[in-house]
């Protein structure tokens, strides 16, 4: 007898913030037959792997399972996508299943890649390289900051599009108020490299994060690309246009290169011009610009905005606005202003909170604190305490 594909009135690929939300949204709206495809058996909160990385939290605090952040009354398909075939309305899993859908909603992050730079997979591999941006580097980060006592530290951020870039700097903020705490700051030498022009694409944030290099005594390279690690003599080569300079460390904080999943710009989905792959969407209305049946949020949409976690919550209560007035027979009317948000925590209980808009002008939604951007022990507690629990117990089942 021939089986029928398995089929969902809603498909959304990744069970991160933005799917779970979704599905949360989604259903809350009145809306059934809703699944979601995720790998993974467990569910990270993303911005605690630079708190664990400093020392905040421990490793444990930013884990949940993923069966039980899923939103109740959404499927959970724990597999990995390998195709979207638009026209067909169907998805591939890596088990080689097919999944029809009547809309696909795309929520996945960008995907590291280490091997994008010489050596730096490797160098991530050496009790010498960490990083903030994969959850087991975090964890091997955390002792080997806190026990360091002298050296080298460099700190290296990674070039655009990136998920979030501007946080790569929590760990080292963290670091240096630790040492300095301890009384060995001024024994160890640390290194900032970005590709950036400057510490934050925002004006008024960039100089709130110079003050702290300086307070710090960060060294900064800015404009500077990572171009080569080489772990078997403790060395990174950067280029900062037509200069190339060595520098020896003792310990490699690496936040990687980043790009989409290579499925979406191979199913069709990203515009043909697009050297990164990203889903081509409305950036307003979050709706593909190609598929009146598929909508993308998150970082691996062409939202025209710095990419944070914390964009992603005004994105979903969007993108489900405009899909629920689409089931519904109507226009996506709902607008999406690139609003984003990205608290970068400077020291061990205070916060620069960021929040701009897509054409980087400050965006504050406190009402009261238009200079919030300032750093502030009030934006730590938000940060460290109130977000968390507003993220597990809110966000995730789209109340918030």
């Amino acid at each position: 007898m021939e089986s029928h594909p398995r089929h969902h009135r809603i498909l959304i690929i990744g069970g991160g913030n933005g799917g779970l939300s979704i599905a949360g949204r989604l259903r809350r709206g009145g809306v059934t037959d809703i699944a979601v495809v995720e790998p993974r058996d467990d569910h990270v909160f993303a911005p605690f792997q630079s708190h664990i990385a400093g020392g905040l939290v421990r490793a444990s605090q930013a884990v949940r399972r993923q069966a039980d952040v899923t939103p109740r009354g959404v499927a959970w398909i724990r597999d990995r996508v390998v195709e979207v075939d638009p026209a067909a309305q169907t998805v591939v899993l890596g088990s080689g299943e097919a999944v029809e859908y009547e809309h696909l909603v795309v929520a996945v992050g960008l995907e590291t890649r280490y091997d994008s730079v010489p050596g730096l997979a490797e160098a991530m591999q050496r009790p010498d390289g960490v990083s903030s941006y994969t959850f087991e580097l975090a964890a091997k980060a955390s002792p080997a900051l806190r026990d360091l006592r002298t050296g080298t530290v460099i700190f290296v951020q990674q070039p655009e599009p990136a998920s979030a870039a501007g946080v790569a700097q929590k760990p080292m903020y963290l670091a240096c108020d630790w040492w300095r705490r301890i009384g060995r700051l001024s024994d160890i030498r640390v290194v900032f490299v970005t590709p950036e022009p400057s510490a934050f694409p925002v004006p008024a944030i960039s100089d709130e994060l110079q003050r702290k290099l300086d307070e710090y005594g960060v060294e900064t390279r800015f404009g500077a690309d990572l171009r080569e690690v080489r772990p078997e003599r403790n060395e990174i080569v950067v280029e900062r246009g037509a200069e190339t300079e060595v520098i020896a460390y003792d310990l490699l904080h690496a936040a990687p290169p980043q790009s989409p999943p290579d499925w979406i710009a191979a199913s069709g989905l990203a515009d043909d011009d697009d050297p990164h792959g990203f889903v081509a969407v409305d950036p307003s209305t979050l709706r593909s610009q190609s598929f009146a049946n598929v909508w993308a949020l998150g970082d691996a949409a062409s939202v025209d905005t710095l990419r944070s976690g914390g964009a992603i919550r005004t994105q979903a209560k969007i993108l489900t606005r405009n899909l629920l007035a689409v089931l519904a027979g109507d226009q996506p009317a709902a607008r999406y202003d690139g609003y984003t948000v990205c608290p970068i925590t400077v020291s061990r209980h205070t916060v620069v909170f960021a929040e701009f808009d897509r054409d980087l002008r400050l965006a504050p939604t406190v009402p009261g604190w238009k200079t919030l951007y300032r750093e502030r022990r009030f934006s730590f507690v938000l940060d460290r305490y109130v977000l968390p629990w507003v993220y597990w117990h809110l966000i995730l089942q789209g109340r918030a």
